[in-house]
């Protein structure tokens, strides 16, 4: 399962997103208290498979999202003990950027830049406080005996305690390979991917619709995005309250209104699930019409095993046809009359939008 963890200051309007995104029915209400929902990935080319097929069952990706009442204590600390942080793929900081004099901010003004950068501030805090723990230990342990192995990694703890000491996140080092192995035990927090949601006034949202990186100019966030894996999604939250108690022809037409395709909600599970490095392959038929969520760049044994580890262990050829393919032609016979359902082996890596058929023994 993947998982994204919503953070954000108090008046951000994070649990009334975490509500709608996953239709649950309770938020936590105390400090340190959680609630997990799971959202499903919105895909226009699973809809049209399931016109196609109409099978008895439609199922779609998912990511679950967790929402945490700040505990009782503060700070960098705070973030580092919960488990709902530490655990998530990804972070979704909800930023305020809406005027209203009936919801108090805690700093006393609205200021997104600011909000931003004071939680990113916190998230390397609080790694850096790991990375310098881990970093004694080693240092101890070298000194009973040497280890290469050790050696590397007290290299890279000191390369991250460099990045963090002035001021940059984890994730800006776009680290690789063995690199991110060492750290995963770490769960550090600023090296997981950022969403940030610009959470906008209506009249604002109205001008700046879907373009994020308007959205970022009005407030003053550009310089922020900047950093490597940080993506942002602007939305109005009144709206989608709004939005979410229309009916599908209304919500449509509203959505119209304001210049928008889509509301914000599945802009932000979509934009999650891609900032997770995700894609999708579809299995098709009257039985069902799935989405299996898999890592970019899996190759079609492994993204076998998703479905289950019997079709991963007896894989012999998948049949594979694309998307735009199946759709053109309407049928899956009439694309094998044209060539276009292809025999793939094991190292073949599976394509976002791939349809396929595992051939396996029993």
């Amino acid at each position: 399962m993947l998982r994204a963890a919503l953070i954000g200051l108090p008046s951000s309007g994070k649990s009334t997103l975490f509500q709608l995104m996953t239709s649950a029915k309770d938020t936590p209400k105390g400090k340190g208290e959680v609630a997990i929902g799971i959202s499903r990935v919105p895909d226009q080319r699973l809809d049209r498979l399931t016109a196609m097929y109409n099978p008895r069952k439609r199922v779609p990706a998912t990511v679950e999202f967790t929402d945490i009442i700040a505990p009782t204590r503060t700070g960098a600390q705070a973030l580092v003990d919960v488990a709902g942080y530490k655990n998530a793929d990804a972070l979704v900081h909800v930023v305020r950027a809406f005027h209203d004099d009936s919801i108090a901010h805690p700093s006393g003004s609205v200021n997104p830049a600011r909000d931003a950068q004071a939680m990113e501030d916190e998230l390397i805090l609080a790694d850096l406080g790991v990375a310098e723990r881990r970093l004694e230990r080693i240092e101890k342990d070298l000194k009973k005996g040497k280890s290469t192995e050790l050696e590397r990694e007290r290299d890279l703890l000191q390369r991250c305690q460099q990045a963090l000491e002035a001021g940059t996140p984890l994730r800006a080092l776009q680290l690789a390979g063995d690199d991110v192995k060492r750290l995963r035990g770490f769960q550090l927090l600023s090296a997981k991917p950022l969403l940030l949601v610009i959470n906008l006034d209506e009249t604002d949202i109205a001008e700046v619709g879907a373009d994020t990186a308007r959205a970022a100019r009005k407030t003053a966030l550009t310089d922020f995005l900047a950093h490597a894996a940080t993506k942002a999604v602007a939305l109005c939250a009144k709206i989608e309250l709004e939005i979410a108690q229309l009916e599908g022809e209304d919500a449509t037409a509203f959505l119209a209104d304001l210049g928008l395709t889509e509301s914000g909600l599945d802009r932000v599970i979509r934009t999650t699930y891609d900032l997770l490095g995700y894609i999708s392959f579809f299995t098709v038929g009257e039985d069902e019409c799935r989405a299996w969520s898999i890592a970019r760049r899996t190759p079609a044994q492994l993204a076998a095993g998703e479905i289950h580890s019997d079709i991963q262990r007896g894989f012999i050829r998948a049949e594979v046809v694309a998307y735009d393919a199946l759709i053109a032609r309407g049928t899956m016979a009439a694309c094998r009359e044209h060539g276009e359902v292809r025999l793939e082996g094991k190292e073949y890596i599976v394509e976002d939008g791939d349809i396929i058929n595992f051939r396996h023994a029993t």
